[in-house]
């Protein structure tokens, strides 16, 4: 997704949701919180994390500052694609968004100091819901930039691998 910018001499104007427009594209998605993050080295490596049924959510991540490497993880029971991720890079100002269905864990690693990002989510969080997929599972794969040091938290250094 990428935001439609409307400028002028002042700058730009964009909508970075609308609910409309999703539900065009057959998504239904209700914004329940706003979450940024701010993370202050590059290599910085937060997920993959995701919220279990009843409380599944949605996520809509930009990048404000910095650059991120964003992953999406298909941790669907029954999917054809379980197991399988998706990961792309967003950095401010290019107005790159990715969506992050409901059944997915998502991840990212920061790229640059300084990085912020931003989270429209729909469904509030649940700490009894939560869940993640080690990152380095060696089943997935993610192919995670090189980092000089990487920054990990230690709850995230000990989520569970994925499951078969």
């Amino acid at each position: 997704m990428i935001l439609e910018l409307h400028e002028d001499e002042r700058g730009w104007f964009a909508r970075t949701f609308c609910r409309e427009e999703f539900a065009a594209q057959g998504t239904e998605m209700e914004i329940a919180q706003s979450n940024t993050s701010f993370s202050e080295r590059a290599g910085t490596l937060r997920g993959m994390h995701y919220q279990r049924e009843p409380h599944a959510e949605q996520k809509l991540v930009r990048c404000l500052s910095g650059a991120i490497f964003d992953a999406v993880l298909d941790i669907r029971d029954g999917s054809p694609t379980r197991g399988e991720w998706f990961g792309t890079e967003l950095r401010a100002g290019d107005g790159r968004m990715i969506y992050v269905p409901k059944g997915f864990a998502h991840g990212f690693q920061t790229l640059m100091d300084g990085t912020e990002v931003s989270y429209l989510v729909s469904h509030p969080y649940t700490p009894e819901a939560e869940g993640g997929v080690r990152w380095d599972d060696p089943a997935i794969g993610i192919a995670w930039p090189d980092a000089a040091e990487r920054t990990i938290s230690d709850r995230d250094r000990e989520l569970p691998f994925l499951d078969p």
